[in-house]
């Protein structure tokens, strides 16, 4: 009775996030703490940072469109982790598993830190007490583990909610900006006192971090109704509509809000909504920054648990990973990943929001561009041992296209600068050791099992 009790809840859960749910999985996880922040961060570029968005929509609009292909290939739970490791094998598999977890865990930290320094807006002991703060963050952190725990739908339903909360808000504000533009801002084009090249890599790796998770719809691809049509619109639609109110938000700040001013904002939507409209608009904004960030962290707490759930299936991580809750939802990966991230933000108790926020997002970025980069090479290899799955009228478009996003991927990475690079390369390297462990505890088992 259990098992048939089991198998009916799991067959409700793959028919439980449509077209529209998923959509707004794609969007909510974009659009998160990394848009509200960033065109502060950019201004010590200048306004030539508008051009890092279009080469950074580009580029993710690319990996959208393998990440779309790829689920077709291989409609089931996993993402990146499931088409690397059918492309490269266990080993790379994991490794991208692994990095790709860090990755979401300790972007969350990243956006409870931006959720706690908007909260600030209307609360601000919360900016002047670290205790406080860390609090706030933790809080948040675990009202969205339970909610992910008690099951899938419940965290969609969340999911959608507050991505239109927050999404019409930044819409309009961006598109009436857009308005009160005055040119002689933007002619603040290039003030980093480096070359245009240069300005224009550095941007397009600080706006990569808010287009991180537009492969999120094909991670719960269990959980999906009709997959192989839906993952692919979700991501595509999700991406592209994130991308144009991120270009046309920039626009709006930088033109309205003079560079200087803006290098010292620490909330530049609110800003701008505050020249337009006054106090009141600043707190609508602010709102809107938090109800945003709130969205971000619950749609990545839903994802953090599937990736490790996957390569547990496949003996990979350990089996505790494959454990569900009664809603379906991944208990064990939730928990263990929920507790990191609360570890992550008591290791930088000491340091400001605005340096903790950096700091993550830099390392959390880096290891998701070792997911893109291997998953864009995937689709080549997975046509070679596949041959059954490629289709000769379109293979050439498809390679061309995940061609073109490898080497989007490759220049980020570049970009991200030599010190980026060697600690991500470090965090990568631990995985070596933990893989050499879990193949140890396999040929355990089955020496016991002879």
């Amino acid at each position: 009775m259990r098992l048939k009790s089991m198998k009916n809840r799991l067959m409700h859960m793959k028919k439980q996030l449509g077209i529209w749910m998923l959509t707004a999985l794609v969007v909510g996880n974009m659009i998160g703490s990394g848009v509200f922040l960033l065109p502060a961060s950019l201004a010590s570029f200048g306004s030539i940072t508008v051009f890092s968005w279009v080469a950074t929509a580009i580029g993710a609009i690319l990996l959208a469109m393998v990440f779309a292909k790829l689920s077709t290939l291989f409609p089931k739970t996993g993402g990146p982790y499931l088409y690397c490791k059918e492309g490269f094998g266990n080993f790379i598999g994991f490794q991208v598993a692994y990095n790709y977890w860090i990755y979401m865990w300790v972007g969350n930290a990243a956006i409870a830190v931006a959720f706690t320094g908007y909260l600030a807006t209307f609360w601000p002991a919360v900016a002047h007490s670290n205790l406080l703060a860390f609090c706030m963050a933790a809080g948040i952190v675990w009202f969205f583990t339970i909610v992910n725990i008690i099951g899938v739908h419940l965290a969609g339903r969340f999911q959608l909610i507050l991505t239109i909360l927050k999404f019409v808000p930044l819409l309009l504000i961006a598109f009436i900006g857009i308005f009160f533009v005055d040119g002689h801002n933007l002619a603040y084009f290039n003030v980093s006192g480096k070359s245009n090249f240069s300005a224009l890599s550095g941007g397009a790796m600080l706006t990569l971090w808010a287009f991180l998770g537009l492969e999120s719809a094909s991670i719960p691809a269990d959980n999906v109704r009709n997959p192989e049509k839906t993952i692919p619109r979700a991501t595509i639609l999700g991406t592209t509509l994130t991308a144009l109110v991120y270009i046309v938000s920039t626009v709006a700040i930088m033109g309205v809000i003079p560079m200087p001013q803006l290098q010292e904002s620490t909330a530049p939507f609110a800003d701008l909504a505050g020249r337009i409209f006054g106090g009141w608009g600043m707190y609508v904004m602010g709102a809107a920054a938090i109800i945003s960030c709130a969205g971000a962290l619950n749609g990545w707490i839903l994802l953090q648990g599937q990736i490790p759930m996957a390569a547990a299936r496949d003996r990979l991580f350990p089996k505790k990973f494959t454990h569900l809750s009664k809603g379906g939802a991944p208990i064990f990966g939730i928990l263990l990943s929920s507790v990191l991230i609360t570890l992550v933000l008591i290791l930088n108790f000491n340091k400001n929001l605005v340096d903790q926020f950096t700091f993550i997002i830099s390392l959390a970025t880096l290891a998701a561009l070792i997911a893109y980069l291997y998953s864009s090479v995937a689709e080549f290899v997975i046509y070679l041992k596949y041959p059954e799955k490629k289709e000769t009228k379109t293979v050439i478009k498809t390679l061309t296209i995940s061609g073109l996003a490898f080497l989007y991927a490759f220049w980020a990475t570049v970009s991200a600068g030599q010190e980026i690079v060697f600690y991500g390369a470090l965090l990568m390297f631990t995985s070596i050791p933990i893989y050499g462990w879990m193949e140890w505890k396999k040929h355990l088992e089955s020496h016991e099992n002879l």
